[in-house]
């Protein structure tokens, strides 16, 4: 490794990316690069923001693995029997867990997202239920970044019979040493803000009714991120345990969608960078990304704090790290 290198790295990152907390780099499966940057340590636990889609997708896989979910093409309300569906309303009776992974579900809101009344409301999965379908069409691409990916935690309720993080630290958080302390519920705007500045809260926010975010809302370390990237550059395995099937992981991470917009690949719930060498991402606001490159070998994770209009993080991983460390 290059230490003039790592220092123009640095003085790069501190010039242009002044919003990151810390990045950690993996090679071949060891850290060759652990930095923190304004004030965070390895404790720091930051609001990863969209990443938790990601987490979520994984999650998704193990309840399939583990015969909880069926298959991805059942029907989103076969898990919400006493789902009162509204007369005339048919889109909503065809969407499935295939969609919603994909972003190719239609909702009834356009132009003008319904925030406020998302982020008071007091059931989350009910309310994005009733924003499911419309006259959209099935199978268009449309990202979703908070309103809507909440069904699946729902759906994991439904299926596992746990909490989305019961579920996941029994099967993930626990067996990979990866620390997610507890619910966060906020009361009031003021404690949602500060959470998405904070440094060490530990948790995954929850709803009134204890269901998990599943757009947004889990806080993890560069650490911790960096594991996740490794699990799935080692398809699905952690050591001698085999954490998702290894099918679950290369279907998720290859191309079933696309946001021609930005003319992105998208898997479920992953982006795809690099379809031939087979480098995925997980992006969330302000910056946070868990990256992983098969044909490098190479692992990327970077936390950040929000911030409006931040650079490309994958520009910065492919043009400045990757020539470094791969």
């Amino acid at each position: 490794m290059n230490q003039e290198k790592v220092a123009a790295l640095e003085k790069k990152i501190n010039h242009d990316y002044g919003n990151i907390a810390g990045i950690v780099i993996l090679k071949d499966g060891t850290t060759c690069y652990e930095h923190y940057f304004n004030e965070c340590t390895p404790d720091s636990r930051i609001h990863v923001y969209s990443v938790t889609k990601s987490i979520v997708s994984l999650l998704i896989g193990i309840a399939m693995d583990k015969g909880y979910i069926k298959s991805i093409d059942q029907k989103v309300l076969d898990f919400f029997p006493d789902y009162t569906v509204r007369r005339r309303e048919r889109t909503i009776q065809q969407v499935t867990l295939r969609h919603l992974l994909t972003m190719t579900a239609p909702y009834k809101y356009k132009l003008f997202t319904p925030y406020i009344k998302y982020f008071t409301s007091d059931n989350s999965v009910q309310f994005t239920l009733d924003l499911l379908g419309g006259r959209g069409e099935i199978g268009n691409f449309r990202y979703t970044p908070l309103i809507g990916p909440d069904i699946l935690s729902g759906i994991l309720v439904k299926a596992t019979g746990q909490s989305v993080l019961e579920f996941a630290t029994e099967n993930v958080f626990s067996p990979m040493g990866i620390t997610v302390e507890r619910n966060v519920i906020f009361h009031n705007k003021k404690e949602q803000l500060a959470f998405n500045q904070a440094k060490h809260i530990s948790g995954w926010v929850a709803d009134q009714a204890g269901i998990n975010t599943a757009g947004w809302g889990l806080s993890l370390s560069p650490v911790d991120m960096a594991k996740i990237g490794l699990l799935y550059l080692n398809n699905g395995k952690w050591g001698d345990t085999q954490v998702v099937s290894t099918s679950w992981i290369e279907e998720s991470t290859r191309e079933h969608s696309r946001w021609k917009k930005v003319n992105l690949p998208y898997g479920y719930l992953w982006w795809i960078v690099d379809d031939k060498e087979h480098a995925c991402a997980a992006m969330g606001d302000g910056g946070n990304v868990i990256y992983f490159n098969k044909k490098n070998r190479i692992v990327v994770s970077i936390a950040s704090f929000f911030k409006p209009r931040v650079k490309d993080r994958i520009e910065l991983i492919k043009e400045h790290i990757e020539p470094i460390f791969s």
